[in-house]
This record gives C-alpha cells, sequence and structure tokens, in this order.
C-alpha cells in the first residue's frame, strides 16, 4: 500500500476521492434536473459541488503540504501530487458545465432529454470508474488494469453518443436558427469534456503503475 505508513495522508487522499466521486453523481442530477425544468433542484446541485469544489481545493493543499513538508513518501510524491491535480481538473470540469448550464440557460428541446442524459450518465460512469481505478492504486499499483480500461471505454462511449447527438442536431430541420444547433454542440462537448479529463487520471495512473512493476 503507498500510504501504509501515513494513515492521515490516506484518509484525506480517500476523503478527496469521494469527492470527486460525488461531482460525477451531482453532474448526473443536475443536468437531469435541468432538462427536466427542475430550476431549484439544480441550483441545489450547483451549490453543491461548489461547495465540493471548495472542500477539494482545502484537501488538495493539505495533502501536498503533508506531502512535502513532512517528506513523506518521496519516491511517490510526484505521481501523487500529479494524480491530485488531474483529479481536480474532473471536478472543476463538472461544476464548470453546471456553471454553463446556469449562465448561458441553453434551449433544448425535449426530444433532445435523453440523448443529453446518456452522455451525461457516460460521463459519470468514467468518473466513477477513474475513482475505483485510484483507489486500487493506492491499495496495490499493480492490480489497476481493469479499471482503467473500464475508463476508456465509458469515455470513448461518451465520444460516441457526443458525436451521435451533433449529429442528431445539426440534421434536425426542426431547429430553424443555427444559433441553437450551436449551443446544443456547446453543451455537449462541455459534458463529454468530463470523461476526457476522467481520461487524462487513467492515462497517468497506467504510467505509474508500469512505474511501479519495474
Amino acid at each position: 500500500m503507498l500510504f501504509k505508513k501515513t494513515k492521515s495522508l490516506e484518509d484525506r487522499f480517500n476523503k478527496f476521492l469521494n469527492i470527486t466521486s460525488e461531482a460525477g453523481i451531482i453532474l448526473f442530477e443536475g443536468i437531469k434536473c435541468y432538462l427536466e425544468n427542475n430550476e431549484a433542484e439544480f441550483e441545489h446541485f450547483l451549490d453543491k459541488l461548489r461547495k465540493l469544489e471548495g472542500d477539494a481545493d482545502s484537501l488538495r493543499k493539505e495533502i501536498t503540504t503533508e506531502l512535502y513538508a513532512k517528506t513523506l513518501i518521496p519516491e511517490s510524491r510526484g505521481d501523487i501530487f500529479d494524480l491530485l491535480e488531474t483529479l481536480d481538473d474532473v471536478i472543476n470540469q463538472a461544476k464548470q458545465t453546471l456553471i454553463e448550464f446556469s449562465i448561458e440557460i441553453p434551449v433544448i428541446p425535449k426530444v433532445y432529454n435523453e440523448d443529453f442524459i446518456k452522455l451525461a450518465e457516460y460521463a459519470g460512469n468514467a468518473v466513477n470508474q477513474v475513482v475505483k481505478a485510484t483507489r486500487k492504486f493506492i491499495n496495490d499499483p499493480t492490480d489497476v488494469e481493469h479499471n482503467i480500461n473500464k475508463v476508456y471505454y465509458w469515455e470513448k462511449e461518451a465520444d460516441r453518443q457526443s458525436e451521435q447527438l451533433k449529429r442528431k442536431v445539426f440534421k434536425d430541420t426542426s431547429i430553424e436558427t443555427l444559433s441553437m444547433k450551436f449551443h446544443m454542440r456547446y453543451f455537449a462537448l462541455h459534458i463529454d469534456m468530463i470523461a476526457d479529463k476522467a481520461e487524462d487520471v487513467a492515462d497517468k495512473l497506467s504510467i505509474y503503475a508500469i512505474k511501479r512493476s519495474i
């Protein structure tokens, strides 16, 4: 185990992972509420995600301080720091996506609700799997390949769903303005980027696991 002699550091890192996992769930629920015109619940999830992002930033600083001030796990310190930064990107992207919905208030015809919900679900699945992969890495760096492959699977599914959604939008003659199509494409891209951020974490985990197997 990477943190076998540093219990407080392990606890903080696990809290950070819990926040990352929750961010993926809140993203999905928030987008679902937006599409269902449930404004109060949408704003509730956005506020919750803002708070989680703040908690994650505080934890990241605490972990970084403990790693460097106490010179803990020097052989893995840089890898842990990079993982924190990249996981934080996932949380930030989830928060920013809901903020953009709140600011720009895109008009999305109900016929596209299922398409957007599927895309949010696949992005959330990628986040969930990358959290599982990171937990595996902390406990046994040699046992992460299965979960890393699942991250890649859901990232590809999110890409596929995003592409299908955008093609469907731009072929839809019932949407009269090109600007509305551009707007829907923009929000599909934002959601898809969360899966891309999860893939970035998986890429790092794959490299770090190889390093530890040598």
